[in-house]
């Protein structure tokens, strides 16, 4: 329960931050956030292709 009330509030913090940026501002982080994603996403699918394990 702890650990919910503080990602609660911890997103409250960011979702504030963020409304007080720019829409151009929020709509490119978003972006580089999304292609950072999708390009680790892409790396594990194809790590675990290779059977490479770090483990």
């Amino acid at each position: 329960m702890l650990f919910l009330v503080a990602a609660l509030l911890l997103m409250g913090v960011v979702l504030g931050a963020v409304a007080h940026a720019p829409l151009t501002f929020t709509v490119a982080a978003g972006a580089v956030i999304a292609v950072w994603l999708g390009i680790f996403a892409l790396r594990e699918l194809h790590g675990h292709d290779r059977g490479t394990s770090a483990h």
